[in-house]
Order: structure tokens, then C-alpha cells, then sequence
């Protein structure tokens, strides 16, 4: 091919990619700027603070997840980030008729449905819609009927995937938790095959209709490899970007995962989508 032509192809290719390519948003969780506040039982840190501190840095949205024990955002919490910041506000919570009241109540831009314990660290893993789709359904068309955006926190397996678009929740968030800890944890040919499953199922979501969100566990390289999936419109990140922000403060934590995430983006348009 006449290298002016392939030029010419190859630029729009690139071009072909990136139109298909949603913009890709980040959302912080200020969840753990709670955790220690309530460490000492006083009003400080602020999540709200943090918040508007990581809105001015360029974050595209601030995600708080409202636990049954409230053993980090509180109630006021969640009714002063609707309140006082500028950004989509991603309500993430349990799907019971509490939380629900809640979230009419506050009218967050997004509601994230994730799977709650109350004996884990950490959310452990996806929501199994599979299993409970009897019970989500009502619970996401009560939601969907407030105009509140339903997105489901689920693993990338394609039974959970097909059900979420049945159930009519226009968002789904890929737990990325399984993937990020193997990588951490140096076990190559585990992470191999998480990553397999995350791309797998980012393009079967797409395909099906459904936006596609990441999170749990992503780090600035993490982040940075996953931003060159096209078919991803979003990262939430909280815990590795609050201990972060202890050393260089959260607007740079935030600048910095931002231009990591614009450099995952970056290598999708040099290499073409596949």
C-alpha cells in the first residue's frame, strides 16, 4: 500500500475507533475520607471537602456508598454531596427498601447496586442479578421511573451481563477486584485470565446495549491499562486514590490518575480498537 494511502487508512481507522469510543469519566469515592473521620467521632476529614477538592482537580463525578451500618458515609453525608457539589453524584448501595427510600429521597444522578455484608472488609464481589433478578426488577423500575440511573456492580460473566440488559438497567460497573489483586500480587497467569474475562465482557455489555463502567482495586497502572478498552465510559476509584492522597494531597491524586487514564486512552487511538 502507497504510504500516503495507508496514511490516510490508518488515520481513519483511528478516527473510525474513537468515534465508537465513549469520553472516559472518572468518578471518585470519598468513602474512606469517612472511614477516618469517624475514626475519632468529629466532623473532620470532610468528605464533602475532599469532594469539591477532587471536582476542582477534574474529577467527572464523586461516588459514596451509604452501607447498612454506616461505617463510613453517613446520612447527612450523602444529603450534603447532593446538595453542594457541581458533578454527577453515584449513590452506591444495597437493593433494600431502605436504601431505596433513601435514594428517592436524595435524587442522586446514579444509583450503583452492589452486594453488602455486613461481616466484609470490602465489597467482595459482584451483585448476583442472576439469582435475585425476581427481586431487582421492581427495585430498578421504581428507580428508573424516578429517573435515577440504574447501574449494576457486577463480575464480568456473561450470564450476569445478559441478565442486567433483561432487567433493564441502562449502566453496568465491571468488579475489577479479582484482576487488580493478581496483578498487585504478582500472579501472572491469574491476572491473564481476569483481564481475558474483563475484556470479554465489556464488549458483550456494549454490545447488548449497555453502558459499561470498571472498579475495585484499580491503581494509577491498573487504570491506565484498562482506559485503552473502548468500550469503558467510567472508572470509580476510592480507596488506592484516598491513600495516595495522604502523601501528595487529592488534587494530585487526581491529576495524576487522570493523565494515567488519559495515557491508557491515548495508546487505544495510536493502536486502533480490535
Amino acid at each position: 500500500m502507497d504510504a500516503r494511502v495507508k496514511s490516510v487508512h490508518d488515520s481513519q481507522n483511528n478516527e473510525s475507533v474513537m468515534s465508537k469510543t465513549p469520553p472516559l469519566r472518572l468518578g471518585v469515592n470519598v468513602d474512606h475520607i469517612a472511614t477516618l473521620r469517624n475514626a475519632r467521632g468529629g466532623l473532620r476529614p470532610d468528605p464533602v471537602r475532599a469532594a469539591l477538592a477532587a471536582i476542582a482537580a477534574g474529577a467527572d463525578g464523586i461516588t459514596a456508598h451509604l452501607r447498612e451500618d454506616r461505617r463510613h458515609i453517613r446520612d447527612q453525608d450523602m444529603a450534603r454531596l447532593k446538595a453542594e457539589i457541581s458533578k454527577p453524584l453515584n449513590f452506591e448501595m444495597a437493593a433494600t427498601e431502605d436504601m431505596l427510600k433513601i435514594s428517592l429521597a436524595t435524587r442522586p444522578h446514579a444509583v450503583c447496586l452492589v452486594p453488602e455484608r455486613r461481616q466484609e472488609l470490602t465489597t467482595e464481589g459482584g451483585l448476583d442479578v442472576v439469582g435475585q433478578h425476581n427481586a431487582l426488577a421492581p427495585f430498578i423500575a421504581r428507580l428508573n421511573d424516578a429517573g435515577i440511573r440504574v447501574s449494576l456492580f457486577i463480575a464480568a460473566d456473561p450470564a450476569q451481563i445478559e441478565m442486567a440488559a433483561k432487567l433493564r438497567a441502562p449502566v453496568i460497573e465491571i468488579h475489577t477486584g479479582g484482576w487488580c489483586d493478581a496483578v498487585v500480587d504478582g500472579h501472572t497467569a491469574k491476572a491473564d485470565a481476569e483481564w481475558q474475562r474483563i475484556v470479554k465482557g465489556a464488549r458483550l455489555a456494549r454490545s447488548a446495549g449497555l453502558e459499561v463502567h470498571a472498579g475495585h482495586g484499580l491503581d494509577y497502572a491498573t487504570a491506565e491499562t484498562i482506559a485503552a478498552l473502548p468500550e469503558i465510559a467510567e472508572l470509580n476509584i476510592g480507596y488506592y486514590m484516598i491513600g495516595e492522597a495522604i502523601f501528595v494531597g487529592i488534587g494530585e491524586t487526581v491529576r495524576a490518575m487522570r493523565a494515567a487514564m488519559d495515557r491508557g486512552r491515548r495508546a487505544l487511538q495510536g493502536a486502533g480498537a480490535p
